[in-house]
């Protein structure tokens, strides 16, 4: 692994923690972070609603994997609702000050967190609609990471995005300099470049789908991000 940040110990000072994931929340809204998961995800919300009809009115489960602030999965049941699906929201979370940040951001949009991590869902096969990890596999050893896609993989019943950062000097330069325009901690400003550092090129990630056994291709989207959806079979 390169470098250490907050966010990978679990036992990391709350107040530090809430400062760092308000700011990731903004960088994902700014940066594309946001977006990336949303766009992948509105190909299958189009597909449930336009199916004859039968999903509109329905209610789905996403499992936010490192679900941080919340604002991701959140932004993923707005864009669900118009096309008349309700979300069902779950993350999961390790770190216990974000699980209660994230639960009380947004009271308008319910957000359930469980203690845990990707490598030990209690979960049965396809036993969510949906499972989203965002900048979640940078935090892990290659190989870790590659049982958790596999496991994503194994609990999803509709869809499953990953979306990371994908590994750019231009832009661990573009955050430095962003970062002080907006008024963000030297904590998430070094994190923010080492998270960058620990990013990934597509032959990577598409070399660790591989070997989690899943049979598509990532692909590069706005602000250095880098995505990979698929429907399980």
């Amino acid at each position: 692994m390169i470098g250490v940040e907050l966010l990978d110990d679990p036992r990391a000072d709350p107040i530090a923690v809430a400062a760092e994931l308000r700011d990731i929340a903004r960088l994902n809204t700014l940066f594309g972070g946001t977006r990336a998961v949303v766009q992948e995800l509105e190909p299958f919300f189009k597909r449930g609603a336009g199916d004859g009809g039968r999903e509109r009115g329905a209610i789905w489960t996403l499992l936010d994997v490192g679900t941080g602030f919340g604002d991701i999965p959140r932004a993923a049941a707005r864009a669900a609702r118009r096309r008349g699906i309700t979300l069902r929201l779950v993350g999961v979370e390790r770190n216990r000050a974000a699980a209660r940040l994230a639960r009380g951001a947004d009271a308008g949009l319910p957000l359930a967190v469980v203690l845990g991590d990707g490598g030990t869902l209690p979960l049965g096969a396809r036993s969510v609609d949906v499972v989203v990890a965002s900048q979640v596999l940078h935090h892990l050893p290659r190989a870790t990471a590659v049982r958790w896609i596999a496991a994503f993989d194994r609990v999803a019943r509709r869809a499953v995005v990953l979306a990371d950062l994908r590994r750019s000097r231009v832009a661990m330069a573009g955050v430095w300099a962003a970062s002080f325009g907006l008024g963000m901690s030297r904590v998430t400003r070094r994190d923010a470049v080492v998270s960058l550092q620990r990013g990934y090129s597509r032959a990577e990630l598409n070399d660790m789908l591989r070997d989690a056994g899943v049979p598509v291709v990532a692909a590069h989207r706005a602000g250095f991000r880098i995505v990979a959806a698929w429907a399980p079979v």
